[in-house]
């Protein structure tokens, strides 16, 4: 934004330049027509984009790679900053999301947050952290925010109840149509959430009035890192998960490849393909008719630009699915 602009001239210039970016949104049409597949078969796919400048224009950016999904920060990750939406903003996000064709939206919380933390003074923080970011959701209309569940540093238990305690207490607070989507993790150190068991376990100590706002975002390279072998037994996974959590729970997927082996513990991503997962994980889960509808969201590596590497993952993606 210029220094110079008026922010009432600057916002109506970024919802045109964003619409007029957004309008027609060629590249989803474009790469499902090429794969056989309409944008609605397959269903909302696409990245974890920049919002830098705003999140207005983090539509623009899901139409420049062909995405009919996106994931921005509503913040800066890794600070406690924590601005809010200003009316003029969400108004122009909103805009160029109705102009891009994108169907699907989802924020990630701070990195800073651990709502599990046996210290008073950082679970404070964390849980304001936290009620922001949802206000923050709730503003800009998203459907949902994806959170880590936190470390319980001391006893895995205690950390568990704390965990869940906190999350009511900011549910409670910050009412809303976002849903937030609890994201399994690769399991290393102290962090809760690497086994279905234990999500469930979580889950089920939030109060039964804010269980329709609860969902789980299910990351393949966490998963695959903690525990669970989609390579070797991607049925027997997926029968678990639906034992324990159940597919009504699955809100968003987050497809990344693992740079690390099975089991290692370790959050690391990787391009489709050429991890340790393969490509025989996704090309089941792109054809998977319990996974058909579910929102899928690529984190993989950017590379040397913004979009190349993730217009090679959805183009790969939407080939999978045709079988």
């Amino acid at each position: 934004m210029s220094a110079k602009m008026p922010a009432k001239k600057a916002v109506k210039k970024t919802v045109k330049k964003a619409a007029k970016k957004a309008v027609p949104p060629t590249w989803p049409l474009a790469a499902a027509a090429a794969s056989g597949h309409g944008p609605d078969d397959l269903g909302p796919i696409g990245a974890h984009f920049s919002s830098a400048g705003g999140p207005q224009l983090t539509p623009g950016r899901a139409v420049e790679i062909g995405a009919t999904a996106l994931q921005l920060f509503t913040k800066t990750p890794n600070q406690w900053r924590e601005p809010e939406i200003e009316a003029a903003t969400a108004a122009a996000f909103r805009e160029a999301l109705q102009a891009s064709g994108v169907r699907f939206t989802t924020s990630h919380d701070s990195y800073l947050i651990n709502l599990a933390s046996p210290d008073p003074t950082l679970r404070a923080r964390s849980l304001d952290s936290f009620t922001r970011e949802l206000r923050r959701c709730h503003a800009l209309g998203l459907d949902a925010v994806v959170s880590h569940p936190g470390n319980f540093i001391d006893d895995r238990a205690s950390g568990l109840a704390r965990n869940a305690d906190a999350i009511t207490e900011a549910l409670e607070a910050a009412p809303g149509p976002t849903r937030l989507c609890m994201e399994l993790t690769a399991g290393q150190g102290t962090v809760l959430g690497s086994t279905f068991e234990e999500m469930a376990a979580l889950l089920t100590r939030i109060p039964a009035h804010l269980q329709s706002r609860l969902g789980v975002c299910l990351d393949t390279a966490h998963v695959f890192a903690a525990v669970y072998d989609l390579v070797h037994d991607y049925d027997g996974v997926w029968a678990r998960f639906a034992d324990c959590l159940g597919y009504d729970r699955l809100g968003v997927l987050h497809l990344n490849d693992s740079a690390v082996p099975h089991a290692s513990r370790k959050d690391r991503h990787a391009l489709i393909g050429e991890g340790h997962l393969g490509d025989g994980p996704f090309r089941r889960i792109m054809t998977d008719p319990a996974l058909h509808h579910v929102p899928k969201i690529l984190e993989t590596p950017k590379g040397d630009d913004m979009v190349t590497n993730d217009r090679r993952m959805l183009a790969k993606l939407r080939a999978f699915a045709q079988g």
